[in-house]
């Protein structure tokens, strides 16, 4: 255990923060396709997470550990992760965002930054966390967006995965859609809404839950295109469910089309509440 993650953890529990010491958030846009997933594991991989603190390292003139709201697999986008770390390093808002957009890749951005009380954790604090999976059913793949949608040359019927979509409503047991190297010690997870919709020429799948089991929302879509084919009937949904059996269930879907766009938290600390993402999609909100 690192020194950086016992003081988030110390200090996410009440101890109070060293002299100087300051607690900040941020907004965070990435595409995530050339990405080994958002957490830093090796120092041989290419994640954002290394991005990021790179940056801030440089702008505070000290090492900045990051802590986030959700860790993105490789190859998935976020419209609106939040972080937070710690620093002594007195800036403008300015100097933190314009600062770092200068030294980021082109594909990673902080859209706004904000001071936060030490109570403030962006994982856990984190009251909810809300996924979009953008499909597009086209007879021939797209050149643009290639990374940022599930292209799929067979039709759907959006109404079969609307019903199909009310039996992941509630709390359940998700082993059934859960990864085989998933390292949660509880499957209950609590969905409080799964949604479709058309969005011009866009399938939109949204779904917000308490927390997520590693590929489940995948997991879920790969089920959900299945219906959507007419393979099988909506309510195979609640026999998988049922079954607790994760080799019953469709083949995980791409990671492409898949979004993080929101973690809500406390109204008290009063963090921007942008527009749903991605970008594409705003004009359909």
């Amino acid at each position: 255990m690192t020194h950086e993650y016992r003081r988030n953890c110390e200090i996410s529990r009440g101890i109070k923060f060293p002299d100087g010491m300051q607690r900040i958030a941020l907004g965070v846009e990435y595409d995530g396709a050339a990405y080994n997933g958002f957490q830093k594991q090796t120092s041989t991989q290419n994640t954002v997470q290394a991005k990021l603190e790179l940056a801030l390292s440089k702008i505070a003139v000290e090492p900045v550990t990051l802590i986030c709201a959700g860790r993105t697999d490789s190859g998935v986008h976020a419209s609106e992760q939040i972080v937070h770390f710690d620093t002594l390093a007195v800036r403008p808002d300015k100097a933190w965002t314009r600062g770092m957009n200068s030294r980021l890749p082109d594909e990673v951005r902080v859209h706004w930054v904000k001071s936060v009380p030490s109570r403030f954790h962006a994982r856990f604090s984190a009251q909810s966390r809300t996924y979009r999976y953008v499909l597009l059913s086209s007879p021939v793949q797209p050149a643009c967006l290639h990374r940022g949608v599930t292209w799929t040359c067979h039709a759907l019927d959006i109404e079969k995965m609307k019903e199909a979509a009310r039996h992941f409503v509630g709390e359940h047991n998700f082993s059934s859609f859960r990864s085989s190297r998933c390292q949660a010690s509880n499957p209950v997870r609590r969905i409080d809404f799964l949604t479709f919709r058309q969005c011009g020429p866009f399938i939109v799948m949204e779904v917000k839950a308490n927390a997520f089991l590693h590929h489940m929302v995948r997991n879920i879509i790969g089920t959900m295109m299945q219906i959507g084919r007419g393979e099988v009937p909506p309510s195979w949904v609640a026999e998988l469910i049922g079954l607790e059996d994760r080799t019953q269930a469709a083949q995980t879907a791409k990671p492409w089309g898949l979004y993080f766009v929101r973690a809500e938290y406390d109204s008290a600390f009063g963090l921007p509440a942008p527009a749903l993402g991605p970008l594409f999609l705003q004009s359909f909100n």
